[in-house]
């Protein structure tokens, strides 16, 4: 499975992807600068955490028209999988990628902790190697992580499956005591309509090894590998 991760001013996960990615592939993915018009063929795009262009304006929103963007959003239309986390997730809602939009925590406070998550379905992409209803542990680190849709689009989102996951309790249960940010609906991680690009705002490349405090997000890596290697 080949790679590419961009790279926007203010990214800061970038590394941390390209390592989760060599980890599970055995090869380093291409690394794109945010001005480049386009790049090599790939199998997969990545957009990653981090605060780009210092969150001006709205998290994501400069970003998204970075010269790059138009070609992932071509590519994504041709059915390229892309995987946007955090701030990649951010970026994606701006860019029209995924449906919905981030807003600041409810809380207005940043939050660095880990979370659980409901996998809400194992038929995707990004999910295959989850069990729909499975518990995964993996951290979560932003200030606008708060998930919101109006009801008619939450409505497509439950009707066609594709809410990805939900912050969840230990036990699984989904009540709201897990939700670290108020997302609605405890909304983790979305689909497009497709499937082919998910957008979430947990970091599961940084629960791919014991050494992180936890492997949970590894298997998200994996299942990419057997789906398009």
């Amino acid at each position: 499975m080949k790679a590419a991760v961009l790279v926007f001013p203010g990214s800061n996960r970038e590394g941390d992807v390209a390592q989760a990615i060599e980890l599970v592939t055995g090869r380093q993915p291409q690394m794109i600068w945010h001005g480049e018009g386009s790049f090599e063929k790939t199998d997969l795009i990545v957009l990653p955490g981090g605060f780009s262009y210092g969150d001006y304006l709205r998290c994501g929103a400069m970003a998204a028209q970075s010269p790059v963007m138009a070609e992932v959003k071509k590519r994504a239309a041709q059915g390229v999988p892309v995987l946007a986390i955090c701030n990649g997730f951010q970026i994606a809602a701006e860019a029209g990628l995924v449906p919905g939009t981030l807003m600041r925590n409810s809380h207005l406070k940043f939050v660095c902790t880990d979370v659980h998550l409901k996998v809400e379905t194992s038929q995707s992409l990004f999910t295959n190697r989850y069990q729909a209803g499975q518990v995964i542990k993996v951290p979560v680190a932003h200030a606008e992580g708060n998930y919101f849709a109006d009801d008619d689009t939450l409505k497509r989102l439950e009707d066609r499956g594709q809410i990805a996951f939900r912050y969840c309790a230990p036990d699984g249960k989904v009540d709201g005591t897990g939700n670290p940010n108020g997302s609605i609906r405890n909304i983790a991680g979305v689909f497009n309509e497709t499937k082919t690009v998910m957008g979430l705002m947990p970091h599961p490349e940084n629960a791919v090894e014991p050494m992180f405090g936890g492997t949970d997000g590894k298997a998200l890596f994996e299942g990419l590998v057997d789906a398009l290697s």
